[in-house]
């Protein structure tokens, strides 16, 4: 099968190659998914276990990516709950050979039944950005209505799933970004854009619950407007500054069939949009991931047509 690999960390996206693998096999629990659509997170190429196994043990040359729609090939051995020729989608593990390629084997717990009037490059485009701004705000976050949120990069694959769920639910959505940025978040759903290149921040004023993208200084000035009882979501590492009557709180994404399965359903229903900035094909998709200008949304590589 064809399937992009990468060997050297220190290159980064530009060490990125095609190369003709072995098909993988369904282990115990496991399904192989023919895959239709791929997403890929850039920041994945700095994760240990792009690299590592959980051993710390070399796994080069090893596949990328980790998000996927497709169609189940073949069922490994105990595998309950899906078929072959179902229709998937779903985020693989972080210390396996991803996505990235034209075959994944992965566990059946870790995918969801993609139904048929969903697109594999939407599928492909829901699993991290989707379950991250799920759990963040209703795990971790733990969101009602009536509260505050600001969400940051907002224009963003993530922060516009964070703005669109938040104010599904109720709240009220202060995104920000960039000054391009303004009318996306607006559309997105957030009832106010702070641009953080030219506005302050801190104009906000107090709020319920912060999810943040981009730590650092962005972060600390953050913490400072969570009001008593509120909370401070990271998905970029341990918080450096943490709110002084609050939680902060850093997680990891992990798959969850049953969030897939809202998620979903709320694209199917139309109360929430996908974003994605790019489409490319595997054949390109080198090029995809170097791209020479700043590219806002999703990159999704379509493996079939």
């Amino acid at each position: 099968m064809k399937a992009i690999v990468v060997t050297d960390q220190a290159a980064g996206t530009a060490g990125m190659k095609l190369v003709e693998r072995p098909e993988p096999q369904a282990a115990i629990n496991d399904v192989v998914v023919e895959i239709h659509a791929s997403g890929f997170v850039p920041t994945e190429l700095a994760w240990p276990s792009t690299w590592t196994d959980r051993r710390d043990r070399d796994r080069t040359p090893s596949i990328p990516g980790h998000e996927l729609a497709g169609v189940v090939t073949a069922l490994g051995y105990g595998t309950t709950g899906l078929s072959v020729g179902q229709r998937v989608f779903g985020l693989a593990d972080w210390h396996r050979d991803g996505t990235l390629a034209e075959y994944v084997a992965i566990e059946a717990r870790n995918l969801a039944p993609l139904p048929g009037d969903v697109d594999f490059t939407v599928g492909a485009s829901l699993p991290i950005s989707g379950l991250t701004a799920w759990q963040g705000l209703f795990q971790h976050g733990r969101l009602q209505a009536g509260q505050s949120v600001i969400a940051h990069g907002a224009a963003g694959a993530v922060g516009s799933m964070v703005t669109q769920l938040a104010r599904e639910a109720g709240a009220y959505v202060i995104g920000t970004g960039r000054a391009a940025d303004r009318q996306a978040v607006l559309d997105f759903g957030a009832q106010e854009f702070v641009d953080l290149e030219n506005d302050a921040l801190e104009d906000v004023g107090e709020v319920d619950l912060v999810f943040d993208v981009i730590g650092g200084d962005i972060q600390k000035r953050s913490a400072d407007l969570i009001r008593a009882g509120g909370t401070l979501v990271s998905i970029v590492g341990p918080a450096e500054a943490r709110p002084t009557n609050g939680l902060a709180i850093d997680f990891v994404v992990e798959s969850d069939r049953a969030q897939l399965s809202e998620i979903v359903q709320r694209v199917r229903d139309g109360r929430l949009r996908t974003n994605i900035g790019t489409v490319s094909t595997l054949d390109d998709a080198v090029a995809a991931f170097n791209p020479t200008k700043r590219i806002s949304g999703k990159t999704i590589i379509r493996v079939r047509p």
